[in-house]
C-alpha cells in the first residue's frame, strides 16, 4: 500500500507545484496509514480507501500550502486533523492548534504526534467557542464548517485584527459572501485545482476591519 500512495502523494504533490523532502513525504503517508487502521475502530472519517484519504484530504489540505504566511494557525473543527497536520508537515516553521471536541479525534492526533515526531501540532480537545486563549493567533483555518456566518461568529475571539481567516470551501459561496458582517473584510478567493479530484474548491480569505 505505501509504494502506491508515496507514487500518488509524489504525482500530486507535482501538480500542485509544492516541493517536499523524503522525510515530509514519508510523513504524509504514515499518517494516512495511521488514518486507515485507526478508522476501523474510532471512524475518524466517512472515506475508507486509502488512496481516496490521500486525494481528499492530504492533497486537499497541501493545497493550501502557498497561503500560509504566518507563524501561528488554528484548525477549527479539525476532525482526525485536517487541514492542520498535513500543513504543519509541510510548513515545519509554522505551529498549528487542531481543535476538536470529540476525545477520540483528539487521542487518535495525539498518536499521530507522537509516530511522527511532529513538534509544531497541538491537539487540543475543547468545543471552539470555548476554546480559551493567552495570545491571539495569526489564522484560522477551518474546513468543514457549515457556514463563513458560523465560522466567523464562533472564531473571532480566537485573532485580532492583523490575523485572517481561512475558509476551504467546496462551491463559490456567493450567498455567504454577501452576507458577511459589516466588520469582516474578503480579502481574497482562490479557485484551488486539487489534483485527482472532480468537484470545486475554493479558499477563502477573510479578516477583520
Amino acid at each position: 500500500m505505501a509504494m502506491d500512495l508515496q507514487n500518488q502523494l509524489a504525482s500530486g504533490v507535482a501538480q500542485l507545484g509544492l516541493d517536499l523532502s523524503n522525510t515530509q513525504m514519508n510523513q504524509l503517508v504514515a499518517y494516512v496509514e495511521l488514518m486507515v487502521k485507526w478508522n476501523k475502530a474510532y471512524n475518524l472519517t466517512s472515506v475508507r480507501d486509502p488512496n481516496e484519504m490521500l486525494n481528499k484530504h492530504i492533497l486537499d489540505s497541501l493545497a493550501v500550502v502557498p497561503f500560509i504566511e504566518n507563524k501561528n494557525y488554528i484548525d477549527v473543527g479539525t476532525g482526525p486533523g485536517l487541514p492542520g497536520i498535513p500543513l504543519a508537515i509541510a510548513c515545519p516553521n509554522a505551529q498549528f492548534t487542531c481543535l476538536d471536541s470529540l476525545g477520540k479525534r483528539v487521542r487518535f492526533m495525539k498518536q499521530v504526534v507522537f509516530e511522527l515526531g511532529l513538534s509544531n501540532v497541538i491537539p487540543v480537545q475543547s468545543r471552539v467557542e470555548e476554546h480559551q486563549i493567552s495570545d491571539h493567533y495569526d489564522g484560522v483555518l477551518s474546513r468543514a464548517f457549515a457556514s463563513l456566518q458560523d465560522m466567523l461568529q464562533w472564531c473571532q475571539h480566537l485573532i485580532n485584527s492583523s490575523g485572517e481567516f481561512l475558509a476551504l470551501k467546496g462551491q463559490y459561496p456567493q450567498d455567504e459572501l454577501t452576507a458577511l458582517p459589516d466588520n469582516i473584510n474578503l480579502v481574497s478567493t482562490h479557485k484551488l485545482d486539487i489534483p485527482f479530484m472532480v468537484g470545486e474548491r475554493h479558499l477563502i480569505r477573510l479578516k477583520k476591519q
